[in-house]
């Protein structure tokens, strides 16, 4: 059996710190590539390989613990391709979200929900667009966790808009080798530090998605969404200042996003934490042509680029022979 899915990019977050205000919540969009693809096959005991192996075991030792088995399941798990994790690509959660899917799908359980797959794995404590785009694919936006409601009631943040973009769009991605976002310890560190999102700026990026990037989306308006995904991004990456020193996650970031504007693309910014910096353009040809000319600059100096489309499919799960 095989199982493979995109890579997300997470645009924004709502809110976040505000007592009362729904937290995190934000728009996001799922990529074909790079891709995850794994494979479990017969085995007379569990087994793993390839990448993450020491990861993909503990999340099969969870899901063993979780589903009650006598033992870990007769089967080896090989992880055949996947992107570098903590660079913003939502590869944790991908990862997660495939091997549990998979192996269910090996053993005959029933295909969970998003948030029932999620809590398997322990994925979507604050974003759940890695979630929701696993299962669906697409530009996605999230309500948010509901501070009045108790925890077992909502176990993910719900999807409120799942849109397709048009197919011919690609998304130019540029990533720094031996550089990583926050994650883990880390990350719920840098949480701790921030002061709340004022209700102003969560408005603001409430209107901004409604007024402006979801109506451009629907439209197929290129122009009209790629400013509204700039102007986003730079909003909701200044509420993380105090940890980034700006809207963007390093100096590199910064620089990357100011050298692909100034070649005229509009739609640019950081994902999640970073460092992929993400470029948007109207089709494969522009992609290529802004490709040839970012590898004649020093910030793509060893750096990986990566032209991609939309996805606007959830993983795909296939039983081989």
């Amino acid at each position: 059996m095989t199982l493979e899915t995109g890579s997300r990019l997470h645009f924004g977050l709502l809110s976040f710190g505000q007592a009362g205000v729904r937290a995190f919540g934000g728009v996001g969009a799922m990529i074909d590539r790079p891709a995850i693809r794994l494979r479990v096959e017969r085995s007379a005991h569990f087994a793993c390989a390839g990448e993450e192996a020491e990861r993909v075991a503990a999340f099969v030792e969870r899901l063993a613990r979780r589903w009650r088995l006598a033992s870990l399941p007769a089967c080896r798990v090989t992880v055949e391709s996947m992107p570098r994790a903590h660079v913003g690509l939502g590869t944790g959660t991908q990862l997660g979200l495939a091997v549990a899917a998979a192996v269910g799908a090996w053993l005959g359980r029933p295909s969970p929900a998003p948030d029932a797959l999620a809590a398997l794995v322990g994925r979507g404590e604050r974003s759940a667009i890695g979630t929701w785009g696993f299962a669906r694919g697409g530009l996605l936006i999230e309500g948010g966790h509901d501070p009045s409601a108790a925890p077992a009631a909502s176990p993910i943040s719900p999807l409120l808009v799942r849109q397709e973009l048009p197919q011919h769009w690609r998304w130019v991605l540029l990533t720094p080798a031996l550089s990583a976002g926050l994650s883990g310890a880390a990350e719920r560190a840098a949480f701790a530090r921030l002061p709340p999102v004022p209700v102003a700026v969560t408005r603001q990026l409430c209107d901004e998605l409604w007024h402006e990037l979801i109506p451009a989306a629907t439209a197929g308006d290129f122009d009209r969404f790629s400013q509204s995904l700039y102007r986003y991004g730079v909003a909701a990456g200044n509420c993380f200042a105090l940890v980034q020193g700006g809207a963007f996650a390093n100096a590199w970031v910064a620089e990357a996003v100011a050298a692909i504007r100034a070649k005229g693309v509009a739609g640019v910014g950081q994902s999640s934490w970073g460092p992929t910096v993400f470029a948007l353009l109207p089709d494969e040809t522009a992609a290529r042509d802004l490709v040839a000319s970012l590898t004649r600059l020093p910030v793509a100096a060893n750096a990986e680029i990566v032209i991609a489309a939309t996805r606007h499919t959830g993983a795909r799960c296939e039983l081989q022979g």
